[in-house]
Parts: C-alpha cells; sequence; structure tokens
C-alpha cells in the first residue's frame, strides 16, 4: 500500500549550517547549505546543495545544482584601471570614516550577475567569473577557471576552462530540456527515481516523455 505524501517525503523547508552566512538570497525547497558557506544576493532553486566553504555572490542559480567545497562563484572584480585596485578605493568605509561605499562600483559587480541553470554540477574548487553563464546540466571540472559561457551539457574543465565534450548526443540532449524533469512535482519525481538509478538515458527518456 502506498504512503501518504505527509510520510513519504521529508520536510521541504531550506537547511541552512549554523556557520552559514546569508545575506539578501532566496532558496527553494530542499535547498541545503553547508558549513562556512557565503553567500550574497544569491537566488538558490529547489533541491540545489553547496557544500563547505563555497562562495557566491550576485548569482541566479537553478534546481538540482551540485556545487562542490571551496567554490567561488561570480569572484570578486577590482578595478584594475584605477591607480590603485585595492578594495580602500571602492570600500573606503572600512579603513576611514565618512567615506561611504563607491556606489558606482557596486552597481558594476552586481549587473554582471552568473546565472547557472538546471542540474550544473561545479566541482571542487572551480571559480566561475562575472558575467558568466552555464547552460542546463553542464558539468565544470574541479579547480578550472570558468571565463566564458558555458553551453548546456557541456563538459569544461582546466584555466581557463575548455570544453572537453558533451555529456550526451544532440539529440538526447533535446529531449532532456523538453522533458523538463526538473520542473516536476515532487510525487512524480519520487517516482521517477527507481528509474533514473536503473534505466539507461534512452529508456528513461521513452518511459517517462508524455507522462
Amino acid at each position: 500500500m502506498d504512503k501518504p505524501d505527509e510520510l513519504r517525503f521529508k520536510d521541504p523547508e531550506p537547511r541552512i549550517h549554523p556557520t552559514a552566512e546569508l545575506k539578501a538570497c532566496r532558496l527553494g525547497r530542499y535547498a541545503a547549505i553547508g558549513e562556512r558557506v557565503v553567500l550574497r544576493e544569491v537566488t538558490v532553486g529547489d533541491f540545489t546543495y553547496f557544500e563547505r566553504n563555497a562562495e557566491a555572490i550576485y548569482t541566479e542559480i537553478g534546481k538540482f545544482c551540485s556545487i562542490a567545497a571551496n567554490t567561488r562563484i561570480n569572484a570578486l572584480e577590482h578595478p584594475i584601471e584605477r591607480i590603485t585596485q585595492h578594495k580602500v578605493s571602492y570600500r573606503p568605509n572600512e579603513y576611514f570614516r565618512w567615506l561611504g561605499v563607491d556606489g558606482g562600483f557596486k552597481a558594476r559587480r552586481q549587473g554582471k550577475r552568473v546565472r547557472i541553470g538546471h542540474d550544473v554540477w561545479i566541482g571542487h574548487g572551480a571559480v566561475v567569473l562575472p558575467g558568466v553563464s552555464i547552460g542546463n546540466g553542464a558539468v565544470i571540472g574541479a579547480n578550472a577557471v570558468v571565463t566564458r559561457d558555458v553551453d548546456a551539457y557541456e563538459i569544461m574543465a582546466g584555466a581557463p576552462a575548455r570544453r572537453l565534450r558533451q555529456r550526451f548526443a544532440p539529440e538526447i540532449s533535446e529531449r532532456i530540456e523538453a522533458l523538463a524533469w526538473w520542473d516536476w512535482p515532487v510525487a512524480k519525481l519520487a517516482d521517477a527515481i527507481p528509474d533514473m538509478q536503473a534505466l539507461p538515458i534512452e529508456e528513461f527518456l521513452e518511459r517517462w516523455s508524455g507522462r
């Protein structure tokens, strides 16, 4: 006999480790924020998790993303065109009274948001530079430095990161996009998990497309 949903599903409230620091963030259902993670003005989609010591600022992150430890998303930019690139020029308030944060430089940083799609895996120690967009299903290798946009289902590695290959053939990627499983209701997702574990990708798509 099937169990009722209230017993089948765990609490969907986001889990935030007490050592994490968040400011002006929005977290989706089942999101998890690990030890010593620092997030500033970040939107985190359903089921996405951050492992320890990760940092992100000015970023929009989709659902079901796996973000490993020691990653940095939208890494800090410095005004290298100025006489000094030190933060004394854009955060003088940390050193002097009556001198505020440089609003123009802050707006410049906020305007270079990082956008990450659904089901993206960002490996240990990877760095994503300002303004980069990463497509659905992409993989970013450990210690990669991502300086340009990443296509959906593309696997990138290196510093600077370069394309290794696509996860799937183009027709399979297109079918996954059409399926958009990341938007399924939780009950449907739970029903599909055994097939996700057991079936080759083609068989899974055949069984679950149109259901």
